[in-house]
């Protein structure tokens, strides 16, 4: 199912707009201007209010959520949300739910995070009959493995994954097919240096190798279990997050494209992690102008 967005080819992810929301507003309508597709942000305890603050301020940007965690917000009020949202701004906020990781979910309750795939599909059934469903067109899914992704092909738009590399777009289209949305969201670091590129990644990747749900999904994918140590191997790294030059970030992107990639939401990683990479997505704009001009 074709999504009812246009998300464009290259859009922004970041965990950044929650620690600024004020600023959020104005970042948020520079990114339109600058000519970006969408704007992707993480699950948090209002993703609904985000989304206004995102949406708000901007004409024609998608907003969308990548993710909202299942289990922490029930689906009745993630339909009623949607729905206000969606008659505020049509065709302008796409709905990206997940089911998280065991050590998040299980944190407030021991043992809570169970049956994962069929947890999901009793949301999705509880969005269907909600009082103000949430159509399938408007949602997807954070996939990784066959099954979800086969799910986000059936009962969605398509498909967001997390922290994956060219390999995986590669194989997430072919259990895809054609048509269904692949957004598949890139790290990058504007660094030319490898060992600093390479640092700054590591502390960003640090936590998701203590994720089973993304450890396994990489073990799937050809790597081993000494790449996964020590902060993960120079390959593990370089194929999960893109640095170097605006031109290398482009080959990236172009090499999840011509993968099966129907949009790349960047992730600008910085020394900084508390401040908005605004600079980064000012650079990154350029391959704005480099994918939306010409079919892939």
């Amino acid at each position: 199912m074709a999504p009812a967005v246009q998300l464009g080819r290259i859009g922004i992810w970041s965990s950044r707009f929650w620690a600024h929301r004020e600023a959020a507003k104005d970042a948020a309508r520079e990114l339109e201007q600058l000519g970006y597709g969408a704007v992707w942000f993480n699950n948090g305890s209002d993703p609904f209010g985000l989304a206004r603050d995102l949406l708000g301020p901007t004409s024609r940007i998608v907003v969308a959520s990548g993710i909202l965690n299942i289990w922490t917000h029930p689906a009745q009020e993630v339909a009623a949300g949607h729905a206000a949202l969606s008659q505020t701004f049509p065709h302008r906020f796409l709905l990206g739910l997940g089911v998280s990781h065991a050590s998040s979910v299980d944190r407030g309750q021991a043992g809570r995070y169970s049956h994962p795939y069929e947890r999901m599909v009793a949301y999705l059934d509880a969005l269907d009959t909600a009082p103000t469903p949430v159509p399938a067109s408007e949602r997807v899914l954070a996939a990784l493995g066959p099954r979800m992704l086969a799910l986000a092909r059936e009962r969605g738009a398509g498909a967001h994954p997390y922290l994956v590399t060219v390999e995986h777009t590669r194989s997430a289209r072919q259990v895809l097919g054609d048509g269904p949305l692949l957004a598949p969201e890139q790290a990058v670091v504007l660094e030319p240096q490898p060992a600093r590129a390479r640092s700054i990644a590591r502390a960003y990747l640090a936590p998701y190798l203590q994720l089973p749900n993304y450890t396994n999904n990489l073990l799937r994918h050809g790597f081993t279990p000494e790449d996964l140590a020590g902060g993960g191997s120079d390959r593990l790294v370089d194929a999960l997050v893109a640095w170097g030059s605006v031109d290398a970030i482009r080959e990236r992107v172009a090499d999840h494209l011509r993968a099966g990639a129907d949009h790349v939401c960047l992730q600008a990683l910085t020394e900084d992690p508390a401040t908005l990479p605004l600079n980064e997505w000012r650079a990154l704009a350029a391959l704005v102008d480099a994918f939306e001009q010409r079919p892939h």
